[in-house]
């Protein structure tokens, strides 16, 4: 008996079809019950299985693509995509990439506070209208000198409460019982806002580095979603590329 021939059906009673859809694909993937060896059926197998709109199977298969979760094949289908299972705590946060180059860190709060989550925030969160986040900004020093301003956003439930001045968002979200297992992350060359610029302690314009990203508990929920500006001449980006061996022709 294959997932989907056990899988609910979707109903409009329980919100948007398509993040119904994203959702029993979501929890299929990370429990397992979706294999990586085998194509998903297609997009008019779906609208058919489900009885929506081939529009709607799309939108909620393109979201999982974007995430991460899915990828396509040309000619061959779409494939859970390959995991690496992977804790963040073995991953260097802030305070470590700069402490292995000798400096010493600390950090300042500019704002803390619990509020309703925004349009933008409901929809990168899979939070509804109305729910409440922390919304946490502080600002990050390296050897007294600022480097980064931080903004995080984390829903409610995710956090026993307040983080300490240089406590890392990962290891407060571990304490909660609810660490963030995978994320996706997003880096962009920019100049930098007069606002930012002055926090950062540079001239409106000077070059920095924007990065967003979101990261994912381990029932695929978004456990986080933080957006930060880094200095341009103290940021370096170092990235390990492998290149695949090539068969002989």
């Amino acid at each position: 008996m294959s997932f989907f021939s056990v899988t609910p059906a979707l109903t409009a009673h329980h919100g948007p079809l398509y993040i119904q859809l994203e959702r029993i694909l979501r929890e299929a993937i990370m429990d397992g019950s979706l294999s990586q060896s085998e194509p998903l059926p297609t997009e008019r197998e779906l609208a058919e299985r489900y009885d929506i709109s081939r529009i709607t199977v799309r939108k909620a298969l393109n979201d999982l693509q974007r995430e991460g979760l899915l990828i396509r094949r040309r000619g061959a289908g779409t494939f859970v995509a390959p995991r690496e299972e992977r804790h963040f705590s073995g991953l260097p946060a802030f305070s470590e990439d700069m402490l292995s180059g000798g400096r010493t860190t600390r950090s300042t709060w500019i704002g803390r506070e619990t509020d309703g989550v925004t349009a933008d925030e409901s929809m990168q969160l899979g939070l509804a209208p109305g729910a409440r986040v922390h919304r946490l900004k502080r600002l990050r020093y390296a050897d007294d000198m600022p480097v980064a301003i931080e903004m995080s956003a984390i829903p409610i439930y995710c956090l026993l409460g307040d983080l300490t001045d240089d406590e890392t968002l990962y290891v407060a979200l571990q304490k909660a019982g609810n660490p963030v297992v995978r994320a996706l992350q997003r880096l962009r060359a920019v100049a930098l806002e007069p606002a930012e610029a002055e926090s950062l302690g540079v001239e409106a314009g000077a070059p920095g580095l924007y990065v967003e990203r979101r990261g994912f508990l381990g029932d695929g929920r978004t456990g986080e979603l933080t957006r930060a500006w880094y200095r341009g001449d103290v940021s370096d980006l170092v990235a390990e590329v492998v290149v695949p061996q090539l068969l002989p022709a």
